[in-house]
């Protein structure tokens, strides 16, 4: 039996893998040009790094 990676592989290579990535490769790409997407990154990085607030200074849930 193949193993999934295997299949995996053999899809990416297919006609129909292909334009699978093709298109993810392009909705990737519009969203990484997106003012507001850039904006959640930044936010997302900014409080991974320890940016911004202190740690503990948020919100109480």
């Amino acid at each position: 039996m193949a193993s999934l990676f295997s299949k995996a592989v053999q899809f990416a290579n297919s006609p129909k893998g292909k334009q699978v990535l093709r298109q993810a490769t392009d909705k990737a790409q519009q969203l990484a040009k997106d003012p507001k997407t850039k904006a959640k990154i930044d936010d997302v990085r900014r409080r991974i790094q320890g940016g911004g607030r202190g740690a503990g200074s948020g919100p109480a849930h």
